[in-house]
């Protein structure tokens, strides 16, 4: 169970000359939960401040890119990590109907790229220049994959561009799509204890670029044209042919809440959180085993300071 804090929220608001507003409808909020720890937390710190507000919230469990029908519709109504390294397109397609709306930036910046542990260097020293992977496919082929490299990527659901790269740069590569998050992480985990070559998407804010000595291959430079224009960049025949752009974790969310729950989207919109924040809570989840709950409430208590400025 979630923590509460009512009693504790009103003797700050009031004593900063503030009260808290009336909930504008009892309908619930409805935000949408992924398939990584990252996003779970910062959804759970969301619809908590927002039940603290008075708020009913309802958490729905939505694909990554399929959610944004369901937000231009008014059948979902927040999503509270969209990153441009792999959302860029759906989310400016999603916004351009008028049906959608930005809520602004979470305060995290996001960075998706494929990954290796430093010692593979050693295998294959012309890394993180992304011309050496060719050299080196062998050395991450699997029986599956062979005599083709293998490229573990995210679920599949997450988008990212990685077949269309790897048709555009020529790679003699297969991706792989690994199940879910954890079981991701949890092989790179296995791999790094046996020193054996790996090759997978690593993203950030998130503790495995902490915990391990690594680095991410460095891909030609992002440009919008190179996904659009296959005049621009290294292949003239293909689009997706650089790295995946960097850039701002976003808010995105259907257009009508503002008007239903001004105050709601007050609260989204305030909503800060930085890198490490996130990477220190994903660990506490992924690696030490606490729950999401217990480590959204953790930080509830730790930044109440915080949080009630966005519900005044």
């Amino acid at each position: 169970m979630r923590a509460h804090y009512p009693m504790a929220i009103a003797a700050l608001l009031i004593g900063a000359g503030a009260a808290l507003a009336e909930p504008e409808s009892t309908d619930p909020i409805k935000l949408t939960l992924h398939d990584w720890t990252g996003q779970l937390i910062t959804t759970n710190i969301m619809a908590a401040v927002l039940e603290e507000a008075g708020y009913n919230v309802e958490l729905v469990q939505a694909d990554y890119l399929a959610q944004f029908s369901g937000l231009e519709s008014g059948d979902l109504h927040v999503a509270m990590e969209l990153w441009e390294t792999t959302a860029a397109e759906a989310m400016a397609a999603s916004l351009a109907t008028g049906n959608t709306v930005s809520f602004g930036p979470t305060g995290m910046q996001g960075k998706e790229e494929w990954w290796y542990p430093s010692y593979v260097k050693e295998q294959c020293p012309g890394l993180p220049d992304w011309q050496a992977l060719n050299d080196c496919a062998e050395l991450f082929a699997t029986p599956e994959t062979a005599p083709k490299g293998r490229y573990l990527g995210g679920p599949v659901t997450w988008g990212g561009f990685d077949a269309e790269r790897i048709a555009a740069l020529g790679l003699n590569y297969e991706v792989i799509h690994a199940g879910t998050d954890a079981a991701m992480f949890a092989e790179l985990e296995s791999a790094y204890q046996r020193r054996a070559p790996i090759l997978l998407w690593v993203y950030a804010p998130h503790w495995a670029p902490i915990k391990y000595d690594g680095e991410w291959v460095e891909f030609p430079p992002y440009s919008v044209e190179c996904y659009t224009d296959p005049t621009v960049g290294v292949n003239p025949e293909a689009t997706h042919d650089c790295g995946k752009p960097t850039g701002d974790i976003m808010k995105v969310g259907w257009a009508g809440l503002e008007g239903k729950w001004p105050g709601a989207a007050q609260a989204i919109t305030a909503f800060q959180i930085t890198n490490d924040e996130m990477g220190a809570m994903v660990g506490k989840v992924d690696v030490d085993g606490m729950s999401v709950e217990d480590v959204v409430d953790e930080w509830m208590t730790a930044n109440e300071a915080v949080w009630t400025t966005w519900i005044q």
